[in-house]
């Protein structure tokens, strides 16, 4: 297709759902994620609250698992037009901008409260680097705490080398170099695939991608490592949500603010529920030896400290400000 051909694609993808409220309109809304598990109930509320306050005027089409978009392709087509809202998970632009990776350093934020309070800090600086990207932050919903998944028991951190391990941001990649692992790039939608052909065998991820990835199909093992708790961000194209009138800008900010809360409930209790679940289907799930928490929370630290070289005085303020809080 030539370049002028996809840039009237997107304009007109964009005209869509810059109409008010006044006009019916059709706006399309991109995930990574199945439209079943945590992230994707929230998107199904927050798409039928705007259609029930608009009456109708906004009607939200859900893509789930990358049916659309692929994962790093998602927030590009938001800022294009090709799609007016959408969901990542916020650490996989951490190359566009470190703050975007913030809560992905191990160990930093590892409970509900900790990452809420890490978000506070966070939150501004993000809304600022997604603004000058002509998007506009609608929520952000942390996932469960990130564990450790192996088809053999592991003891400590030399017992991962060699593995062949899933990477899906810049972080979970340095962190494969630091325990010597072959790091493989696997986005959440191609798992299932990935584990059972043996593409990967090893993962650090919430307990939730486990078990949308039937885990217990091909791998063994889960250490609750809690390691850190990366966010999904949901975001609209700014010209979209601008040419709104402020009755429906507030429509659709209310219907974040709901779609948030029911995530975050669900995220909670599935860093509850999925453990046993795993225990259910026959999957082991010891108790984390300390050495193994011991290497990883000084692996954890090393990354942090390269991050807020990278990051600058923004990171460095963000860093600092959680630390003293």
């Amino acid at each position: 297709m030539s370049f002028f051909s996809k840039n009237l694609l997107a304009a007109i993808a964009l005209a869509t759902g810059l109409g008010t409220a006044q006009a019916q309109s059709v706006w399309h809304l991109p995930s990574a994620y199945p439209g079943d598990n945590l992230h994707g109930q929230g998107l199904a509320l927050f798409a039928r609250r705007v259609e029930e306050g608009t009456e109708g005027k906004i009607k939200i089409n859900l893509h789930p698992s990358g049916s659309l978009f692929k994962a790093p392709e998602i927030k590009r087509a938001v800022q294009t037009g090709q799609a007016q809202v959408g969901e990542v998970l916020m650490s996989i632009h951490e190359n566009e901008n470190p703050i975007f990776g913030v809560d992905g350093l191990p160990f930093l934020a590892t409970s509900y409260e900790e990452v809420d309070r890490l978000w506070t800090y966070a939150r501004p600086e993000v809304e600022k680097a997604l603004a000058a990207q002509g998007l506009t932050l609608l929520y952000s919903v942390p996932w469960p705490p990130q564990g450790l998944y192996t088809k053999q028991p592991v003891n400590s951190v030399a017992d991962l080398k060699g593995s062949k391990w899933r990477a899906y941001n810049a972080i979970t990649a340095r962190l494969a170099s630091a325990i010597e692992a072959q790091p493989i790039t696997v986005q959440a939608a191609e798992l299932p695939q990935a584990f059972a052909t043996g593409v990967i065998n090893s993962a650090m991820m919430s307990a939730q991608t486990g078990y949308d990835s039937r885990i217990w199909e091909s791998i063994k093992y889960f250490y609750d490592v809690q390691a850190w708790m990366p966010r999904n961000i949901v975001f609209i194209n700014t010209a979209v949500f601008e040419r709104l009138d402020p009755e429906t800008q507030k429509i659709v900010r209310d219907a974040a603010a709901e779609a948030e809360a029911l995530a975050l409930e669900l995220s909670k209790e599935s860093a509850i529920r999925f453990p046993q679940e795993f225990r259910n289907k026959g999957m082991e799930v010891p108790e984390v030896p300390e050495v193994l928490t011991d290497g990883l929370r000084a692996i954890g630290q090393q990354i942090a400290e390269e991050w807020r070289e990278k990051a600058g005085t923004v990171g460095s303020s963000v860093l600092d400000g959680y630390a003293a809080q």
